[in-house]
């Protein structure tokens, strides 16, 4: 009679390794809110999240929950639902992007190889999360992080390459080459 070896009757483990997420998730800003009950103080949390692959797609969401990983979890999910392909060229952006929402103004210039991302706060967060390593960047107006935030992605939407301006106005990409 043959004896069974090694797993003597126990259930195999799924040898697979766990799945791994491409996506970079950056925290820009935690607020904690009170509300005062007759028992004391009763806290509430928001988060704001950009999340990227770091190849040209990106997106922030916003979470409010009882407590902060709910919150954070919340809001990343958002930002995976809200991403968009962003147009990066060797490490930079393309050319010079205006961007407003609210009261937050962003100005982003492209830089040459090297300058790294020279950037504060939520814009910085947002650059790298796309995959973006040399720009510099100007944060005007307000300093509201998610206006801030959204105003960055507002002027990362506005970026063309070449190719993309050539084929809007109908020359097809072998004429680009030559132009």
């Amino acid at each position: 009679m043959a004896v069974p070896q090694g797993n003597r009757g126990r259930r195999q483990r799924d040898e697979r390794p766990k799945e791994q997420s491409d996506f970079v998730e950056k925290v820009v800003f935690i607020n904690r809110c009170a509300k005062v009950v007759k028992g004391g103080r009763r806290f509430s949390f928001s988060a704001l999240i950009v999340t990227g692959d770091k190849q040209g797609k990106v997106g922030c969401g916003f979470g409010k929950a009882n407590e902060v990983a709910e919150a954070i979890r919340k809001a990343s999910e958002a930002a995976k639902k809200a991403m968009v392909k962003i147009a990066v060229v060797k490490n930079t952006i393309p050319h010079d992007a205006y961007g407003e929402f609210g009261g937050g103004k962003v100005l982003l210039k492209p830089a040459s190889p090297g300058t790294g991302v020279i950037a504060g706060g939520g814009v910085r967060a947002v650059l790298e999360a796309v995959g973006i390593r040399d720009v510099l960047a100007k944060s005007m107006g307000s300093s509201n992080h998610a206006n801030v935030v959204k105003a960055t992605l507002t002027a990362l939407s506005q970026l063309r390459t070449r190719q993309d301006r050539l084929a809007e106005r109908g020359f097809s990409p072998a004429a680009a080459v030559h132009a």
